[in-house]
């Protein structure tokens, strides 16, 4: 023996790898491709949420002379929350389809965002619950933007989720901070 190697202790049983346990470590690991019909269905999530902007944009002009600042403001908070939640599930799709399913291999496009491959699951988690604190931050606007139609109670319960969701958050962040010290 060298100097950096060693033995097991002679009570411990190091098990050799035997042809069924290559077989499930084999089927484990082409498992992954499982995933890949989720992501896949996030491209069809995406497709709806743009036919959702484009119906709400179609709506927000063709109401422009109905109403006034109010509506609009309300209409334009409707089409960001769309877009965070569009960008949200872009997200999801493609860091969780590189860090679960395979890599997408364009290096060398000249599009490549910036933080393809570089987002692990704890970023994912934090951008994740930043982006739903926003939506929520957005639905809480809205619903003080039309103050007049939301009863108390409504009103309490958006509060209410969006702290939830805050505080969520910020213990999220707390616990991953403290995971990489």
């Amino acid at each position: 023996m060298t100097g950096g190697d060693t033995l097991p202790p002679r009570d411990v049983i190091v098990p050799k790898s035997t042809p069924v346990v290559r077989a499930i470590a084999r089927l484990l690991f082409v498992s992954r491709w499982l995933m890949a019909p989720f992501y896949l269905g996030l491209v069809l999530a995406l497709t709806i949420l743009l036919f959702d902007f484009g119906r709400q944009m179609v709506q927000l002009v063709m109401h422009l002379n109905e109403g006034g600042h109010d509506p609009i403001i309300v209409g334009i908070l409707g089409l960001i929350d769309l877009s965070l939640m569009a960008n949200l599930v872009l997200m999801v799709m493609f860091a969780g389809y590189e860090s679960f399913v395979a890599k997408l291999h364009v290096d060398d496009h000249a599009d490549r965002l910036d933080w393809m491959g570089q987002i692990g699951f704890g970023d994912l988690k934090l951008k994740l619950m930043t982006s739903i604190i926003a939506i929520s931050a957005i639905r809480l606007l809205e619903s003080f933007m039309d103050v007049e139609n939301k009863t108390q109670h409504d009103l309490a319960w958006t509060v209410g989720i969006h702290v939830t969701f805050v505080v969520s958050g910020l213990l999220l962040a707390l616990m991953e901070r403290m995971m990489h010290k």
